[in-house]
């Protein structure tokens, strides 16, 4: 009887990431906390519990400015990468005409359910990658315009100046330069492994291409 392979080696790579992900969560939490309570009893006010913390405007902002560029980024990604080609890259398709895709559309016993339905399901299931990534990068800009929105009226108040409505916010240039600076690192590092692929090789990784690849072979 052949030994099933273990959980862990079966998802590794998601759960690793998991918890980096968690461990890396915790430390902003907690750092965080710490440097808004800073900031409350510089202006006299009393510290907040980690609790409250976790619905103030500041872990809002902070959180979901960098997962809504996450997301905004691999969801480019995913469309960009059907029409346009970089020679050399092991994340590119490689260069000529696309192969026939139909095949893909033909169901087997094992295919998912919505490709034996077929019609609007096998539609909806075609382009559902990139709509689960743009929906959450929609959701994540929305909770970072909240938080952000929070946490500019809360300095507003302890500086005696004047709130902003939450829809007049998305106007406000403190949204826009949290959302750019973040989309700017991830459009550089999607251009640094689409581009660094072409010269550079990672031997047993799957995004690189074969160590004695050349350098202008396109795909993995």
């Amino acid at each position: 009887m052949i030994k099933q392979p273990s959980f862990f080696y079966r998802n590794g790579l998601s759960l690793v990431f998991l918890l980096l992900m968690l461990a890396s969560l915790a430390g902003q939490i907690y750092t965080g906390w710490g440097e808004h309570n800073d900031f409350l009893t510089d202006h006299g006010v009393q510290a907040i519990g980690i609790w409250e913390y976790l619905k103030s405007g500041h872990f809002l902002q902070a959180t979901f400015e960098n997962w809504e560029s996450e997301f905004l980024q691999m969801g480019l990604f995913v469309l960009l990468t059907i029409p346009l080609r970089q020679i050399g890259s092991s994340e590119s398709k490689e260069l000529g005409p696309d192969p026939d895709i139909e095949s893909e559309l033909q169901a087997h016993h094992d295919s998912p359910r919505a490709v034996k339905k077929g019609g609007w399901q096998l539609w909806l299931y075609k382009h559902s990658l990139s709509i689960a990534f743009f929906a959450l990068f929609l959701i994540s800009f929305s909770l970072h315009w909240l938080g952000s929105w929070i946490d500019f009226n809360e300095v507003q108040a302890l500086e005696h100046h004047s709130l902003a409505g939450f829809g007049e916010y998305i106007l406000n240039k403190r949204l826009w330069f949290e959302s750019f600076q973040n989309w700017q690192s991830e459009f550089l590092s999607v251009l640094a492994i689409v581009f660094l692929s072409i010269y550079f090789r990672q031997t047993g990784s799957p995004q690189s291409k074969k160590v004695n690849a050349p350098h202008m072979k396109t795909g993995r």
